[in-house]
């Protein structure tokens, strides 16, 4: 990328964007509970502008794509850059490396198509340095340090990412992709036969699936023990018969207003905890 390089907003059709080719080549999709998450927000979802390149590439903002594609919104406000794809595929990474990016397991796949890269100027910085074409066993160790770097993960994790994808299960390779199983995991599984390690992670899964109906029935009879009072079907049966309305304490409470289909009043608990302290 070109430091001078001022990037500039721009407004762009939907259907003018696209997804960074890693994208389709690893087959990342966006989960159901991220664009309903994306969805309950309304406007504010798309506030923040896209990062895209010159060309259009989507480098942060996929969610937000799909989600206007699903609801039929006609334009993204994007911030252009002018990057290249490798450039394009590090901007992605670095942005991705957050708390709700992606998980480590899908950096390293995303990582790794920078490999050739990285070894292409390993190479010239061999031959600016007369020394032979091929890549030393120090080299090779430098572009895997290279790569765990991009992916913001540990050397080890991107050689058992390696490891695991030439013997795993497809199965086994689809459920650490999706974060249902740790990298570590599916690694430990790879010498296994095929039989055994659909076996492991049907019993991984067994496992899970017990521990949330286990969960799920101590929340039940919590909830029976202490039950929490009827949430208010309109604001007027929140606000009849009290004097809350006459309340300062109301000042505490923000109002936001969002576009979103409908005529509902969120509120969050701390609103309903005030609510209920001045009708006590």
């Amino acid at each position: 990328m070109n430091q001078a390089e001022i990037p500039r907003l721009a407004t762009y059709r939907v259907d003018e964007l696209r997804p960074h080719p890693s994208y389709d080549r690893h087959n990342l999709a966006v989960s159901a509970s991220q664009l309903a998450a994306l969805a309950a927000l309304g406007d504010l979802a798309f506030r923040e502008p896209l990062l895209i390149t010159r060309d259009r590439t989507i480098v942060d903002g996929y969610a937000r794509w799909k989600l206007a594609q699903l609801t039929g919104r006609p334009t993204l406000l994007c911030m252009e850059y002018q990057l290249d794809e490798t450039e394009a595929l590090q901007m992605l990474l670095q942005t991705h490396r957050r708390l709700n990016g992606f998980i480590p397991f899908n950096r390293i796949g995303l990582a790794l198509d920078l490999k050739p890269f990285f070894q292409q100027r390993a190479r010239s910085n061999q031959r600016a340095h007369g020394q032979e074409d091929g890549l030393s066993n120090l080299t090779k160790v430098n572009v895997r340090s290279q790569i765990a770097i991009e992916a913001g993960v540990s050397t080890g994790n991107v050689t058992k990412f390696e490891q695991l994808m030439k013997t795993a299960h497809p199965k086994v390779q689809q459920a650490a992709q999706a974060g249902e199983i740790s990298l570590h995991k599916a690694w430990r599984w790879r010498d296994l036969s095929p039989e055994e390690q659909l076996n492991e992670l049907h019993l991984d899964q067994a496992k899970k699936g017990t521990k949330r109906t286990v969960r799920q029935l101590i929340r039940t009879h919590v909830e029976k023990r202490s039950p929490t009072p009827p949430t208010p079907r309109t604001l007027g049966d929140l606000l009849r018969g009290s004097a809350i309305a006459e309340s300062r304490e109301l000042d505490s409470i923000a109002v936001i207003v969002i576009n979103v289909p409908g005529s509902i009043a969120f509120l969050t608990q701390g609103a309903m905890q005030t609510f209920g302290a001045l009708e006590e």
